[in-house]
C-alpha cells in the first residue's frame, strides 16, 4: 500500500474513467487526491484483464468523441500530450441475421445504394431515411458545445447552453415518440414499408436507435480503443495522478462518508481487512449511486423521496459477455474490424432483449484484427457480448449473504456455462462456422461478475439510462444533498460510455476548482467552451507542468515475440 497521508484536498472513491480524470484534473490544478479503488487495479469497466499471452477488453469497446476533434480527445491533451490515441474505424457495423448481412462503413452511402439496388421501390424512402440519419450525426458532433454541466455555469451561460441543446436535439425531435413495438414499426414505416428491411433493426426498440450508428459512421465518429486495449486509457491517466506526487490506493472499500454536521469530511474504508479513514474538505463519488446513498451515509441525509426515484430509474442492462482466444486469427474466421450486430429476424419483439440467449440479440467483436498487440502471433481474440439482466432465473441461481452479496456456487457455474454454450453456438452457425475448433480458451462474465468487480446496482454497465421519466425524476446530478460530497462517475450524467465518463469526471473537477482554483477553473471552462486554445490553457500558471513521461508497456504478446526474437 502506498504511503497515504492523514488528509487531502479531495478523496475520489472508484479510479474509472470518470474518478480517474477528475483526479488527473485537479491534480494538474495543484489540489492534492487520493483515489479509493477497492479491486487490486484501476479502470472500472475499462480495466480488462490478461490470460496467458492474451488481453481482452472487460466489455465491447467502440468509442465516440475519441477522434482528432473529439471532445475526450481535447480533454485528454489538456492533460498530457502523450495520452493513447483512439483509433477511428473504417469498417464500423455488420448488421446480421438469419437471412442477411450488411456492412456500414465510413461512408454510409455505399450501403444506401446497396439497399436502393436491392429495393428500387423503396428509393425516395431509403434516401430520406440514411439523409435524416445524416442530420442526427452531424447533430450528436455539437456535443462539444455542451460538455459542461448547468451546475457550473453562469444564468448567461445556462441560457446558451439551452440554444446549443435545443440545436443538437432538433433533428431528434421528430422521432422520440416512435418507439416500443408498435412504434418502431410505423416509425420505420414513415420511410419504407419492405419487411425486409424492417427485418435490419429487428432488435431495435425505437427508430432513434436505428439511425444513430448510421449517423456516427456519416461523422466518422466511430473509434477503436488504443493500441493495448481500452485499459491503456485508465493506466494513463493513473501515471498522470502519481506523476504530481498524488495516490491511488487499490484493494480499499470505501465504508463511509466522515461527516461534521451536514458536510463531508473524508472517507472511512478498509483495506486488507483492516479499517482505515482519510480526512478530506471534499469527497467525488464515482462509485454505485445507491451504494453510496443507502450504505455509506447515515438513513436521515438522503430524503426518501429522492431514494426512491433511484430505486425506480431506468438503467443501462448488464451483459453476458464472452471472451475467446483463438487458435488463429480471427480474419480467418471472416472477421473484419466491424462490431457484427447478430439477430434472428424470425423472433418477436420482446425476444430480443429479454436475456434469453436463443433468441436475444448479440454483438460481437474482433479486438484482434483492430489491434495485432493483444494475441500472439497466428492468433486471435473475440468478444461475444449478450445483453443480460441480474434478475434472470433467480438471479442467476446464486445465493446470498446477510448483507445481501451474491454467492456464486456450482448452480450458478453450470449456468452460466449452458448460457455461452448457446452463444457461442449460435455465432458458430450463423457468423463464424468452425469457430468452436479455434477456442483455445474463453473467459465468461455475467451481470453477477459486473456487480463483483465495479459494484454497481444490478451489474449495470452504464449507470441511467437517457429518457422521459429519468430526466423528469433529476436522477442524473453532481451536488449531493451532502455539503462538498459530489457524484464523479456514471450517475452523474444520463448516458454512458467514455464520453460521459469523462464528462462527469471534469464537472466534478470544475465544481471543486470554482472554489479552490477559480482561475484554474475558469481557464477550463473556457477552453471546454472553445473560447481558447490548448496553448493558452497549457500557458497558464494555474496549472502545474507535466513531462509527458508516460511509457506504454509491452503486451503479453508483445514480450513474447521480443522473448522469442532474442532467443532466435
Amino acid at each position: 500500500m502506498q504511503q497515504v497521508k492523514a488528509s487531502y484536498d479531495v478523496v475520489i472513491i472508484g479510479a474509472g474513467i470518470g474518478g480517474l480524470t477528475a483526479a488527473a484534473l485537479l491534480s494538474k490544478a495543484g489540489l492534492t487526491v487520493c483515489v479509493l479503488e477497492k479491486e487490486p487495479h484501476v479502470g472500472g469497466y475499462l480495466a480488462g484483464f490478461r490470460r496467458k499471452d492474451f488481453i481482452f477488453d472487460t466489455a465491447i469497446h467502440w468509442l465516440n468523441q475519441y477522434g482528432p476533434e473529439g471532445i475526450v480527445t481535447r480533454l485528454f491533451n489538456a492533460i498530457g500530450a502523450d495520452h493513447p490515441k483512439a483509433i477511428t474505424q473504417k469498417h464500423t457495423r455488420r448488421y446480421k441475421g438469419t437471412g442477411f448481412s450488411y456492412l456500414l462503413t465510413s461512408n454510409p452511402d455505399a450501403l444506401r445504394d446497396q439497399l436502393i439496388g436491392e429495393f428500387p421501390h423503396e428509393k425516395k424512402g431509403l434516401e430520406r431515411f440514411f439523409r435524416n440519419a445524416k442530420k442526427i450525426g452531424c447533430s450528436l458532433n455539437r456535443l462539444n458545445s455542451i460538455f459542461r454541466s448547468e451546475t457550473t455555469m453562469t444564468l448567461r451561460e445556462k441560457l446558451w447552453g439551452k440554444i446549443h441543446l435545443l440545436k443538437v436535439i432538433l433533428p431528434f425531435i421528430p422521432y422520440v415518440r416512435y418507439n416500443g413495438e408498435k412504434g418502431l414499426k410505423k416509425g420505420l414505416s414513415l420511410f419504407f414499408k419492405e419487411e425486409r428491411l424492417h427485418s435490419l433493426f429487428a432488435s431495435e426498440t425505437e427508430v432513434i436507435g436505428c439511425m444513430v450508428p448510421i449517423g456516427w459512421s456519416y461523422a466518422q465518429d466511430f473509434q477503436s480503443p488504443p493500441k493495448g486495449g481500452g485499459q491503456v486509457i485508465p493506466e494513463w491517466l493513473e501515471h498522470v495522478v502519481r506523476f504530481y506526487g498524488n495516490h491511488i490506493v487499490t484493494q480499499s472499500t470505501a465504508k463511509e462518508i466522515l461527516l461534521d454536521g451536514n458536510t463531508c469530511a473524508g472517507v472511512s474504508y478498509i483495506h486488507k481487512g483492516r479499517q482505515q479513514q482519510i480526512k478530506s474538505k471534499y469527497v467525488i463519488a464515482a462509485c454505485d449511486i445507491e451504494t453510496l446513498y443507502e450504505k455509506m451515509l447515515p438513513a436521515h441525509i438522503i430524503p426518501q423521496t429522492l431514494k426512491t426515484k433511484l430505486k425506480q430509474a431506468e438503467l443501462y442492462s448488464s451483459s453476458v459477455t464472452i471472451s475467446i482466444a483463438l487458435s488463429c486469427e480471427a480474419e480467418a474466421l471472416g472477421f473484419g474490424e466491424e462490431l457484427v450486430h447478430l439477430v434472428d429476424e424470425n423472433s418477436p419483439f420482446d425476444a430480443h432483449h429479454n436475456g434469453d440467449p436463443l433468441t436475444s440479440e448479440i454483438s460481437i467483436l474482433a479486438p484482434s484484427v483492430r489491434d495485432k498487440s493483444v494475441a500472439p502471433e497466428g492468433c486471435g481474440t473475440l468478444t461475444l457480448f449478450m445483453p443480460a439482466f441480474m434478475q434472470y432465473n433467480n438471479e442467476w441461481l446464486t445465493d446470498k449473504d446477510e448483507e445481501g452479496n451474491f454467492i456464486r456456487n456450482d448452480a450458478y457455474r453450470k449456468l452460466k456455462q449452458e448460457i455461452a454454450d448457446i452463444i457461442i453456438d449460435r455465432v458458430d452457425k450463423h457468423v463464424a462456422p468452425g469457430l468452436r475448433s479455434h477456442i483455445l480458451f474463453y473467459d465468461i462474465a455475467t451481470p453477477v461478475t459486473h456487480w463483483r468487480y465495479t459494484g454497481n446496482k444490478n451489474g449495470t454497465m452504464m449507470g441511467a439510462r437517457p429518457g422521459r421519466q429519468n430526466i423528469q425524476n433529476k436522477i442524473a446530478h453532481y451536488k449531493t444533498p451532502v455539503n462538498n460530497l459530489l457524484l464523479g462517475g456514471h450517475w452523474a450524467e444520463l448516458g454512458g460510455g467514455v464520453p460521459i465518463a469523462t464528462k462527469a469526471g471534469t464537472n466534478a473537477s470544475l465544481l471543486i476548482l470554482k472554489n479552490e482554483n477559480p482561475p484554474a477553473f475558469t481557464a477550463l471552462c473556457r477552453y471546454i467552451d472553445g473560447k481558447s486554445t490548448l496553448e493558452e490553457l497549457l500557458g497558464n500558471a494555474c496549472f502545474k507542468p507535466y513531462d509527458h513521461s508516460w511509457v506504454q508497456s509491452l503486451t503479453p504478446a508483445e514480450k513474447k515475440a521480443k522473448r522469442m526474437g532474442c532467443e532466435r
